[in-house]
């Protein structure tokens, strides 16, 4: 039977839902006829559907609890989509399917699904760059945004001043914003958690209002139009070819990314950065240099960071200091924690549906940001993990007639 204790916590969590969504859901102004609508029985949709809802998401954690403790032994079946991403004959297959898919895009749909998708896989290079920092070294960076705009400022500053061209520019501006994750990592090496995280933050703060006002730098908050989009040989090129052309370039960063991203992982400075995020103490007692598996975790990210900021101002042709809030931070790292902290297919799956997913809802009209909302909370309940959490590699003695065995994962 179910406790009475949880049906009185759901009731107040459906009451406190329909008192949050109070002004949104019930609240309706009409500013033509200057008189207000109150629609009282969607405040009592979503008190029932939040009481519903309640409920069932107890049911489950109870009936998965129930389940975890009859299990003697650990030995559970692998979900098939970490299976998918372990094993190379599932792997491998659904690699070529999707890049197919990523290939023929263009072809398939308009050029504002186009437009969008360019967009959902810059978010794919930007939170596989996060995903150094976050979650492999284990360092909370909230000022993330602070190399994507380095990255576009550099373009728009040297085509503006030098008149020069997005493939001269595009691994500049990547290099500055290594730099500049350099300068950041060193005064932050002794500080972990929340403190790094209010550092980062101040310092992603402090270069958008240097940007925003610093005229005679960066024009200030009227930012700086007509950046010239990347040309293919001095081609004249159409704006659905323009766009589909960018398309491509961020689809070539992106396969590239993820190859470099997993080499990473899998080599012995990604077990430095594993190290580093499970203990620094026992990693620094591993003769591990703290000091310098940080600082290239920071330059990495931030160099990925500044590549797309480089994009970033090619596809949209202007720049200002309103594209780089806090908010753009917010969202990157919301990819990382959602999709799985240190998973690439994971990360890649949650920019996807972050993106994508509110532009898809566009249907619900006013709602559709609360919609996003819930099925964020839903999936943090459910699976708190992350879509697709990271599988950790181990490693065993396989025989011992060997000198030194075989290792395999």
């Amino acid at each position: 039977m179910f406790p009475v204790k949880e049906l009185k916590r759901s009731a107040l969590i459906s009451l406190w839902f329909a008192f949050l969504t109070f002004p949104i859901m019930v609240i309706k102004v009409d500013p033509i006829e200057r008189i207000v609508h109150w629609r009282w029985d969607n405040m009592f949709f979503i008190a029932f559907g939040s009481f519903v809802l309640s409920i069932l998401a107890k049911v489950f954690m109870i009936q998965k609890e129930r389940r975890a403790s009859r299990k003697k032994r650990k030995i559970a079946a692998e979900p098939l989509i970490q299976r998918i991403a372990r094993e190379p004959r599932f792997l491998y297959p659904l690699v070529v399917a999707c890049f197919a898919f990523g290939v023929s895009f263009p072809f398939l749909f308009s050029t504002y699904q186009t437009n969008i998708m360019t967009t959902a896989l810059m978010y794919v290079v930007l939170g596989l760059g996060l995903n150094i920092v976050v979650g492999v070294a284990g360092l909370l960076d909230l000022g993330y945004v602070a190399f994507y705009a380095v990255g576009a400022y550099s373009y728009a500053l040297l085509n503006l001043n030098f008149d020069m061209g997005f493939w001269a520019v595009l691994p500049i501006g990547g290099l500055l914003a290594a730099f500049l994750g350099v300068i950041l990592g060193f005064p932050v090496l002794r500080l972990r958690g929340d403190y790094l995280a209010i550092v980062t933050l101040g310092f992603g703060e402090i270069i958008r209002l240097v940007l925003e006002n610093w005229n005679a730098f960066s024009q200030g908050p009227s930012g700086i139009a007509n950046i010239p989009r990347p040309g293919f040989f001095g081609m004249e090129m159409t704006f659905a070819g323009g766009i589909t052309y960018i398309y491509y370039i961020v689809l070539v960063l992106v396969v590239i990314t993820i190859f470099v991203v997993n080499r990473l992982q899998n080599s012995r400075l990604g077990r430095a950065w594993l190290a580093l995020r499970e203990d620094e103490i026992a990693c620094q007692a591993m003769g591990i240099d703290k000091t310098k598996t940080k600082l290239i975790a920071f330059s990495l990210g931030a160099f990925w960071a500044g590549f797309v900021g480089v994009l970033f101002a090619a596809k949209t042709t202007f720049v200002n200091p309103a594209s780089f809030t806090f908010l753009e931070s917010a969202i990157i790292l919301s990819i990382v924690v959602l999709g799985g902290m240190g998973s690439i297919i994971g990360v890649i799956v949650g920019a996807l549906i972050l993106i994508l997913l509110p532009e898809y809802l566009r249907a619900l009209s006013e709602y559709r940001m609360l919609a996003f909302g819930a099925i964020l909370v839903i999936m943090m309940v459910f699976k708190p993990e992350g879509i697709i959490s990271n599988v950790r590699r181990s490693y065993k003695f396989k025989g011992t007639n060997t000198p030194e065995g075989e290792i395999h994962e």
